[in-house]
């Protein structure tokens, strides 16, 4: 029954319905956020109630926030983003604080509201408290929200600081109270959204400095002082005199919760270590068979750094995700699978069954650390051969998987030259070129070639932490590249792998659907398929490509994004293109997959043929719409 009662109340507070919600609940979840708390009433409240009396008056409001009695509340629950507190308890807290906050700032005639009066307490006495100033950004966007009305800055801070999406924001409002929460939102629209500035120390209402009243008052009574601290420890703000520096967790950015199991996820003596054999006797082949591997992985320093800096990035550091990766920290302890220097850093790269992370600082110090997360759920076998170690000088290194018996570089453009062999290091490759990294004019195409248990595969870095397997062969079907037709395959086409880059691409399939003879006599051109998968699944590319005889590359003639064309679910295509003979006469020329029965075009041409071929004479500049028949007589169109 509690397993149910558990499921039932998470399916409310997806579908945005109402559940309740009892005190322990709003109390465990006041004070796991309450800094959070704290801050989206300080950001909304009215900034010309000055610094000092505004984060006393956010502390005051979200005190308040938590029921008197012990009955359960009625709460609406809008629809969470990915990694935001997802707990009714939570958003039934936040809903109150937006509500009394935007009581303050509403203008009102007559006796003021209890909300837009001091507050009782928390008090400070003898002491002004304020949160750490920032720079000329903080204070740029200070400005521009204290020119918003209260709703618009509400709406403002649910978008950039809770990352909610319109729709909740809007019913958020609504339920807060707000007459026009669209307008709210479109008020907002014209305030550039930065989260990063909002999550920074400038509007951190618990983590204050202190500045004196009246020295003389102060000297007098030394029991305001007193009073003042003890109201500082019980609000748990850390107050602090101006200064900077790197702390015990390097780059990451100040604490928020004591939460015990976020606690756990980044001790760095609970990281799951795998033993070096254990590949050997499971029935998996992907990474969390990985050992943990690099001379570092014994610095606990260097290891703390790391998740600390996962959970919480601070502002210094270079954030990275592939499409459709989530940023946030681990839900419990993650593997390691590595932690060594790399070149002229310190790299940890980091699993967590969903994601790989690779942490890098400098080797002296840690100003310039990065963090790179990338999906890696479902990886097995060849997918799980390789992650990227580091780039410099243009040049790549790889950690590969335990069952990787030899590496080597091989050029895809050249598929008869040999492969040069790479030196494997306790796993790690040396160095070899980065296709990713070379701009202008594509010459070359380096590509990792791996053998080991599952036989050999070839892999591409397109600028991620997990190189994309490169495929050749039918949809449904395919082998890796790494024989002597996907070589040949892939050839002509190489280059085309540069639209690729930065997508979040977990595959490549390369597959000739048709080969046309060309209308002038002089040879067969072939009409060649890219299909790239991704982790997320959407975001597909599909790339059709023609190529001449003589012509060492192919030129991409179509394109299809999020299609089923060219791909498992459809092994089908079809594509045309306007190709102009050595004797200057212009030709349509059209082919499909081998089982397309009718070829049709119309607009600027219009032509029509049986089989999977067409050829008719077209003009210049001249456009179609091609359309095509199965031979089960399934109608299918041409890629754009």
């Amino acid at each position: 029954m509690q397993s149910q009662d558990v499921a039932q109340r998470h399916a409310a507070s997806s579908a945005g319905e109402s559940g309740p919600v009892d005190v322990e609940q709003a109390e465990a979840a006041l004070v796991e956020h309450y800094p959070r708390l704290v801050r989206i009433a300080y950001l909304v409240l009215p900034p010309n109630l000055g610094r000092s009396r505004r984060v006393l008056t956010a502390h005051a409001l979200v005190q308040r926030a938590l029921p008197r009695g012990r009955k359960q509340q009625s709460a609406t629950i809008p629809a969470q983003t990915s990694g935001r507190p997802d707990d009714p308890g939570y958003a039934f807290l936040r809903e109150r604080v937006l509500r009394t906050a935007l009581e303050a700032a509403a203008p009102r005639k007559g006796l003021p509201r209890l909300t837009q009066l001091p507050p009782l307490l928390p008090q400070v006495w003898g002491l002004r408290l304020f949160p750490r100033s920032g720079g000329a950004d903080e204070l740029a966007l200070d400005q521009r929200l204290s020119a918003l009305s209260g709703p618009a800055r509400a709406a403002y801070v649910l978008r950039g600081l809770e990352q909610l999406s319109d729709a909740d924001v809007r019913r958020l409002l609504s339920a807060a109270g707000v007459e026009d929460p669209g307008g709210a939102l479109a008020s907002a629209n014209g305030v550039p959204l930065q989260p990063a500035l909002l999550a920074s120390a400038e509007f951190d209402a618990c983590s204050l400095q202190a500045r004196p009243t009246d020295l003389m008052r102060r000297r007098q009574h030394t029991k305001a002082v007193l009073a003042a601290a003890a109201a500082l420890a019980v609000c748990g703000a850390l107050v602090t005199l101006p200064g900077d520096g790197w702390g015990p967790d390097g780059a990451a950015a100040p604490v928020y919760a004591e939460n015990p199991a976020a606690q756990a996820a980044l001790d760095p003596a609970r990281l799951t270590h795998v033993p070096p054999t254990a590949w050997e006797t499971s029935a998996r082949s992907d990474f969390s068979v990985w050992p943990a591997r690099g001379p570092l992985t014994g610095d606990q320093g260097l290891l703390r750094r790391a998740l600390a800096v996962w959970a919480r990035p601070g502002s210094a550091v270079r954030v990275s995700a592939t499409p459709g990766t989530q940023t946030g920290g681990p839900a419990g302890p993650p593997q390691l699978l590595y932690a060594g220097q790399v070149d002229n850093a310190r790299v940890v790269i980091l699993y967590d069954g969903l994601r790989i992370v690779r942490y890098a600082e400098p080797v002296s110090g840690t100003e310039g650390a990065a963090l790179d997360l990338a999906r890696a759920d479902g990886a097995t076998g060849a997918e799980a051969s390789a992650l990227l170690l580091g780039r410099s000088d243009g040049n790549v290194r790889y950690l590969t998987a335990p069952w990787v018996k030899k590496a080597a570089a091989r050029n895809l453009m050249k598929p008869a030259a040999a492969a040069t062999p790479l030196t494997l290091t306790g796993g790690v490759t040396a160095p070899l070129t980065s296709p990713a990294l070379q701009p202008g004019r594509c010459t070359s195409w380096t590509v990792l070639q791996l053998t080991g248990a599952p036989g050999t595969v070839l892999s591409t870095d397109l600028g991620e932490l997990v190189p994309a397997r490169l495929t050749a062969g039918p949809p449904g079907a395919p082998e890796d590249a790494s024989g002597t037709a996907g070589l040949r395959a892939w050839a002509p086409f190489a280059c085309s792998l540069a639209a690729e880059r930065s997508a979040g691409v977990r595959s490549v399939n390369a597959w000739q659907f048709a080969e046309q003879p060309l209308p002038d006599g002089t040879g067969a051109a072939d009409w060649v398929c890219t299909r790239a998968e991704t982790w997320r699944g959407d975001g597909t590319a599909a790339l059709a490509q023609f190529r001449t005889p003589g012509r060492p590359v192919g030129a991409v003639v179509a394109k299809g994004t999020d299609v089923r064309g060219c791909g498992p679910l459809d092994p089908h295509v079809l594509a045309g293109v306007l190709w102009k003979s050595a004797a200057g006469h212009w030709f349509l020329l059209a082919a499909g997959s081998k089982d397309t029965a009718t070829i049709s075009a119309a607009g600027g041409i219009t032509a029509s043929g049986q089989g999977p071929l067409l050829m008719a004479r077209a003009t210049q500049g001249a456009q179609a719409t091609l359309k095509g028949t199965l031979a089960n007589g399934r109608a299918i169109s041409g890629l754009h």
